[in-house]
């Protein structure tokens, strides 16, 4: 250890100022003819501000003064602001220990972001024993002014440690996006997070704005009480096999040409094509498994081009609905076994697959999933699903896939 302090030197430079094409070549350009080494090295930019840290490893026989007097020189024409802070060996050491400790992505989604929210986010890390390393803007630049109500915010935060007390952490959190009308999502930062395969969506309430079966229970007149079921179903109050049963029992005699007029009417929720385009460019493969009906399945289908749709089918007998339901019923536990057959089939482990729902019968395949998000949900999914978004569209999925918007061409 004696001989490599007395071999180098560890200087940390930061740099800030005007950004401008040449900066980093200029600077390289400079620690080049000292034969330095760059032991890290960070870049980020505000509107058009940037602010540089490089870790130099400088040789001993070059000497540090040297080379700190060029670069000064070279930043002083670039007009820009440098500061130096030497780093002992013990110090880096340490620093590279801390690599080694788990690796987490909280991801911070919303209307617009304030720094009230991120003080609050940032003082729940700090307590459980987590340390910011980055922050990267994942979201498109902001308007000043928003006239459609349709904007979208996110950040990314990397962090390191461990969680004093996850579900302590994760209670905290909840209260702080209800209480602030943002999302936080928090994952391990590892290969698999990197690498999904395949996205799996419940349908009604999720890839589309209505709950089909009380669009058909309208037409059959009977709308209210057929509504109030569903919710005590997607609440988690009633058992969903039971109670699609009943509802489906309130369609009998239908004319099955009523169906085609439901679908036409269906409208998908803020997000979803562009999240279901995008996807399909990167060539994730993407699945409905819903509790609903595979004739509206199959419509989405057509409309979207998802690959593979699993879904209830309804009993027609001479061009009317019977009021029952053919085939085995897909449930909560079902939807998970489907998932899991899907991954199986395209050889693939759960971990690589996202699935997103918003019912109590999804949670079955959201804590399947590698990641699981309940998407405007009621408060009983928010709570058991390991994440949420509840303040904007359905893209906005793309982000907890750490996805930036600048590269997206959707």
């Amino acid at each position: 250890m004696s001989n490599a302090k007395a071999d180098s030197e560890i200087i940390l430079a930061n740099l800030s100022g005007s950004d401008r094409p040449g900066v980093t070549a200029a600077l390289m350009g400079i620690l080049s003819e000292y034969d330095v080494r760059v032991l890290d090295i960070s870049q980020a930019m505000v509107h058009e501000n940037l602010a540089l840290g490089i870790l130099l490893k400088i040789p001993a026989a070059n000497g540090s003064a040297a080379v700190l007097k060029d670069l000064l020189f070279e930043a002083h024409k670039l007009d820009l602001r440098v500061r130096f802070q030497p780093v002992s060996h013990a110090e880096y050491q340490q620093w590279v220990k801390g690599e080694r400790q788990s690796a987490y992505v909280l991801t911070l989604l919303g209307r617009r972001v304030t720094a009230a929210q991120i003080a609050r986010i940032a003082t729940v890390t700090t307590q459980h024993g987590l340390n910011i390393e980055d922050i990267v803007r994942l979201s498109a630049r902001s308007p000043l002014h928003d006239e459609t109500g349709a904007s979208r915010a996110c950040l990314e935060l990397k962090l390191r440690g461990e969680p004093a007390d996850a579900d302590a952490m994760k209670a905290a959190f909840l209260s702080i996006s209800q209480q602030m009308d943002i999302d936080i999502s928090f994952q391990q930062d590892n290969f698999y997070r990197r690498n999904r395969r395949l996205v799996v969506f419940d349908m009604d309430s999720t890839l589309i704005h209505q709950e089909v079966i009380d669009e058909l229970a309208r037409e059959a007149g009977a709308g209210e009480s057929v509504a109030a079921i569903t919710e005590a179903a997607m609440r988690g109050e009633l058992d969903f096999s039971e109670s699609l049963r009943q509802r489906v029992a309130c369609l009998a005699g239908l004319d099955a040409a009523v169906l085609e007029r439901v679908a036409q009417r269906l409208t998908l929720t803020e997000g979803a094509e562009r999240l279901i385009k995008t996807l399909q460019v990167l060539g994730y493969q993407t699945a409905v498994i819903s509790g609903g009906f595979d004739y509206f399945g199959q419509h989405l289908q057509k409309r979207l081009g998802i690959d593979t749709v699993y879904a209830n089918q309804l009993e027609i007998i001479d061009g009317q609905l019977t009021g029952q339901v053919s085939g085995q019923i897909i449930d909560g536990q079902r939807k998970a076994e489907l998932l899991s057959h899907l991954a199986e089939i395209q050889n693939i482990e759960l971990a690589q697959v996202i699935a997103v729902g918003d019912g109590a019968n999804d949670l079955p395949m959201l804590g399947m999933a590698g990641l699981g998000i309940a998407f405007h949900a009621k408060p009983l999914v928010q709570e058991n699903a390991r994440q949420a978004i509840s303040t904007i569209g359905l893209d906005g999925v793309l982000y907890l896939m750490g996805m930036n918007d600048a590269e997206n061409p959707h």
